[in-house]
């Protein structure tokens, strides 16, 4: 049996990572691509090394590349050496993201143009260089990770817009690759507290500064990488053949108006 091939942008830090881990844990060959560089609001770097650990750690492998996103070039580098070492291409996770805090009054236009690059436009480019790759196969699955953002959220200008762009984005492309049977959903991770090297980042680089006043899921804990990652997985499998067009919110109902409301006290407390 030919094993299926993953692409994941921004896979060698962070939420990409659990993604790319748990891809190669599950049997895909996956290329893995991203800025070693720590990126604006983000703790993110030296993310190709800690990732062949990790990766080591499970019994796996994977070719991981240092590339910008927002570079059409550099995305298309990452297509070619997909198809030239395995190929094919059968699933990509648009990952790669950058989400600084501001409104419209205190974000410059040039970080503002920057936000919608890597997020809108690398998201773009890489579906580009992937979708005829998957026409010629016959089909394919394109997951795009978004944000509860994409519906508002304050201080999050840029960002939020951003987001809201790829959720229009990934609809559209659902309906306009429906015939090609490539399927394109979203997941989002969600419920606050989850570790990433963004939310580090918003918090100064250290985790511990992290909101512990959070609703975390229905787990009765926070999100974890993982839990998006098992999504991402499911999305991208046999399992979902039939869905496409849909978001899958891994942690607090986050399009859907969240977030979800203090835990109530129970009779004969005090709140």
């Amino acid at each position: 049996m030919t094993r299926r091939v993953a692409i994941v942008s921004g896979g060698t830090f962070g939420l990409g990572r659990d993604i790319t881990v748990e891809l190669a844990r599950r049997g895909y060959d996956v290329v893995a691509f991203g800025l070693d560089a720590p990126q604006v609001s983000s703790v993110a770097a030296d993310g190709i090394e800690g990732t062949r650990a990790a990766l080591r750690d499970v019994g796996r492998d994977a070719v991981l590349i240092e590339a910008d996103v927002s570079d059409e070039k550099a995305v298309d580098g990452v297509a070619a050496a997909a198809m030239a070492r395995f190929g094919r291409v059968d699933a990509l996770v648009a990952n790669a993201a950058i989400g600084p805090l501001g409104t419209v009054m205190d974000t410059p236009p040039e970080l503002w143009d920057r936000i919608f690059a890597v997020n809108v436009r690398g998201t773009y480019l890489c579906a580009r260089s992937v979708v005829p790759i998957m026409q010629r196969q016959g089909g394919g699955s394109i997951v795009l990770v978004g944000s509860g953002a994409a519906w508002g959220k304050p201080n999050m200008a840029a960002y939020a817009a951003s987001k809201g762009a790829l959720a229009a984005l990934a609809q559209a492309m659902a309906y306009d690759h429906f015939h090609d049977r490539i399927r394109v959903n979203t997941a989002i991770p969600g419920g606050g507290g989850i570790v990433s090297g963004m939310s580090v980042g918003r918090v100064g680089g250290d985790p511990r500064d992290l909101s512990l006043d959070v609703p975390g899921t229905v787990a009765g804990r926070v999100a974890t990488g993982g839990d998006l990652a098992a999504a991402v997985a499911f999305l991208l499998s046999d399992d979902a053949a039939a869905i496409s067009g849909t978001v899958v919110d891994v942690g607090c109902f986050s399009h859907q108006g969240g977030p979800v409301p203090r835990r109530p006290a129970r009779q004969g407390q005090s709140s």
